[in-house]
């Protein structure tokens, strides 16, 4: 007797996936509850059916087991649920009482990297903060992109008006220090990079990369020339004299914007292409051949990303980066480096940002917008004194792995009075929290790009409504901070009150739709964007100059003499430089984002990516053959992890990505754990900085090598991270200690 078949409701639905900057459309079929497939959308006007393999990781993030779905509270028999409004008040209590007892400041809160990727959470964190009312606040911006707001905020009027690549209408393309390939772009939201490199080629166009690594955009480029990590800014300082030299530089639109533009004749001056090519690694000829290939182009665009700006000199290079595509008159020009006009206009809504109106309490680095430099978290929490750190909070973030001594700060936040986290997991970072508050995955929540549309190459708008309901007894991130808000900040303005309420009632969405309509685009609103699911195309980027900058005269402001004075510490650099240290530089795969994709069984399939990548020549120097195990140490800590010999990296460089690290002691993360690999990030130092700007600087880290013994080496990858994290976890508070 045969059954029938089985019939399946099969639904269609068009989302942004939102789990990296790229924001490709995608089509998911599913029957209403389950996910039964995930593709590119051909007919999204932006990504044109590209996505990468993390698309698919938004099914394994809703359906993982060990996402918690109720807020749970460690106690001495380990996590126990708990109900949101036993939950909500605890955090609120919790919070009050590190306040009342040492002060609003002694109360921290860190927000991490997946934050910007959530509409609803973007529109409303502010309710959080104010409610907070501490000035002890952090986010992955201080290891991350920070020059790049710095440099925009001095020269543009404000931290957000960033320019990017005209990458699809480009003949000569200057990439240093980034690997779109795997990153599908950054501060450049441009899906299908490989086909936007290659379409450069195919005009007769050239693509130039500079990195310390042949990376994976390295291999498709026309050229690409290896460099010794943190030596960018002597590479940069040495073609803006070049272009000086070979009578480069013009007056064009942006230079008549720039009233001290000749100052930058001699900013220069000293950086000969000769006097930099030994430190550098690339020689004079190639520097002054670039130059003028870069100048001679029809259009030509130079480009840099995180191995120029998380370095000693990141806020500096990110400078001479801008500088140069403007004194050769490629900014705001086609083809060069052109300003975004997304649909919800951030930037007239937003504060232009501010650098250096407080300084951390230990270290006295400068905060930017509000925010202090993660490197000085660790030491605000254990370094004694008024207005040490008592109470913690994470939002979407998890420092342990993703900031500078993880180790150090592991046991900082072992020692807090009160700790709260806001995610998915019992991670690396949350399992020292006496709550974990879990908001709804992302295809239970509405989408629409308020941050990387600013960065997007083309001008679109894409809404995606919630895919599927969530369950009565889970909450949004936005219900999470506006209940939270409201217990904390009881005594709250009326205006306050009323916008709280409104929001709970009518959903961010409704911000959203206000934000359209007081855009650029008039006739966009949310309801045009319902009707078209695919997304709107809005046209390639227009020449905005003057209007886009925020500056009240309407001028470029280059701020010379700001840079102009770490000139000293480059020269300081060039006369100590040591070329015979082995240096560490971090490294991205388009299978992974940071720490948090790692519990997809998708994404983590295949050999392991957690490998110390180094030159045959310094494997031989160290006596380290290809699959052999090898200490690693810097000032920080030491890790071991397997060798993987590759002529992919110059020699005296060894990579080591980022993100990974799982082992520890109660991480609630099976597949993660599985693939745990060891964090570079107990290498990375937190006195290694970019003083100007308070940026961690985490390529460019001093280290030694150290062959295993073949005993040790025919250890396996989990007993290899198990010895790594020894030592550490027996500091350590146990996450299930009450």
């Amino acid at each position: 007797m045969s059954s029938e078949p089985t019939q399946v409701n099969e639904q269609t639905h068009f989302r942004t996936c939102n789990l990296c900057e790229a924001m490709c459309g995608i089509v998911i079929k599913h029957d209403g509850e389950k996910v039964l497939s995930i593709k590119g959308d051909k007919d999204d006007p932006f990504s044109r059916g590209y996505i990468c393999p993390k698309a698919t990781a938004l099914q394994d993030l809703h359906e993982d087991p060990d996402r918690l779905r109720q807020p749970v509270e460690r106690t001495a028999d380990g996590w126990k649920e708990i109900s949101w409004p036993e939950a909500l008040d605890k955090v609120a209590a919790g919070i009050q009482s590190v306040q009342q007892k040492y002060g609003k400041n002694a109360l921290g809160i860190y927000l991490g990297n997946p934050n910007v990727h959530n509409l609803g959470g973007m529109l409303t964190i502010k309710h959080l903060l104010t409610s907070i009312k501490t000035r002890s606040r952090f986010s992955a911006t201080s290891i991350d992109q920070l020059p790049h707001h710095i440099v925009c905020m001095h020269l543009f009027g404000h931290m957000l008006r960033i320019p990017v690549p005209d990458i699809n209408r480009t003949q000569y393309m200057l990439i240093i220090g980034g690997n779109p390939l795997a990153s599908n772009g950054s501060i450049m939201t441009a899906p299908n990079m490989r086909q936007k490199l290659k379409d450069i080629q195919a005009r007769a166009g050239k693509v130039v990369v500079i990195d310390p690594r042949r990376t994976e955009t390295a291999d498709i480029a026309s050229e690409h020339h290896f460099i010794r990590p943190a030596t960018d800014v002597l590479l940069l300082l040495a073609m803006l004299n070049e272009i000086y030299m070979q009578g480069y530089a013009k007056e064009n639109r942006a230079t008549a914007l720039a009233p001290d533009i000749e100052r930058l004749r001699d900013f220069a001056k000293d950086y000969r292409a000769e006097s930099v090519a030994s430190i550098t690694g690339i020689s004079a000829a190639e520097i002054k051949r670039m130059v003028k290939e870069f100048c001679e182009a029809e259009s030509a665009v130079c480009y840099g990303r995180m191995g120029v700006s998380v370095q000693e000199f990141g806020l500096l290079s990110q400078y001479l980066i801008m500088v140069i595509n403007i004194v050769t008159g490629r900014l705001d020009e086609v083809g060069g480096l052109m300003f975004p006009n997304p649909a919800v206009d951030v930037v007239n809504n937003s504060g232009p940002g501010y650098l250096g109106k407080r300084h951390s309490r230990v270290s006295h680095l400068p905060d930017f917008n509000g925010e202090y430099p993660v490197v000085t978290i660790a030491d605000e929490m254990l370094v004694e004194g008024e207005g040490q750190l008592k109470g913690f909070m994470t939002v979407a973030g998890n420092p342990v792995l993703s900031t500078p001594n993880g180790e150090k700060l592991d046991k900082a936040l072992a020692n807090l009075d009160f700790m709260v986290s806001l995610d998915y997991f019992v991670n690396e970072t949350s399992r020292h929290a006496n709550i974990i508050l879990p908001p709804v995955s992302p295809l239970e929540r509405d989408h629409y790009d308020i941050t990387f549309n600013g960065f997007a190459v083309h001008n679109v708008a894409k809404y995606s409504p919630a895919l599927f309901h969530k369950k009565d007894n889970e909450k949004h991130d936005w219900e999470i901070y506006l209940e939270l808000a409201e217990r904390l900040d009881k005594e709250a303005s009326e205006a306050t009150t009323a916008e709280r309420a409104l929001t709970k009632k009518l959903e961010p969405k409704f911000l959203l739709d206000q934000g359209l309509k007081h855009g650029p685009y008039k006739a966009l609103t949310l309801e045009k964007l319902l009707e078209n699911p695919h997304g709107v195309d809005l046209g390639a980027l227009q020449s905005m100059l003057p209007q886009a900058l925020k500056h009240a005269d309407k001028q470029i402001h280059l701020n010379v003499d700001f840079y102009q004075a770490d000139l000293a510490r480059v020269q300081q650099m060039m006369q100590n430089y040591d070329d015979e240290q082995v240096l560490l530089i971090g490294r991205r795969h388009v299978r992974s984002n940071n720490s948090w994709l790692h519990n997809s069984h998708r994404l983590v399939k295949g050999k392991s990516r957690c490998t110390l990548m180094l030159h045959p020549d310094t494997a031989k120097a160290y006596g380290i053959e290809d699959g052999q195990a090898v200490k690693v140490t810097s000032r920080v800590g030491s890790v071991i992890i397997i060798a993987e010999v590759t002529d992919e990296l110059m020699p005296k460089v060894v990579s080591i990505p980022h993100g990974f690290g799982h082992g520890r002691t109660g991480v609630k993360q099976k597949t993660a754990q599985a693939h745990a690999g060891v964090s570079v990030n107990d290498l990375t130092d937190d006195t290694l900085i970019d003083p100007l700007s308070g940026n961690a600087a985490v390529n460019g880290v001093p280290v030694k090598l150290e062959a295993i013994v073949p005993e040790v080496t025919k250890l396996d990858t989990t007993e290899l991270e198990m010895t790594n994290l020894e030592n550490a976890e027996s500091e350590t508070k146990s996450s299930s200690a009450a």
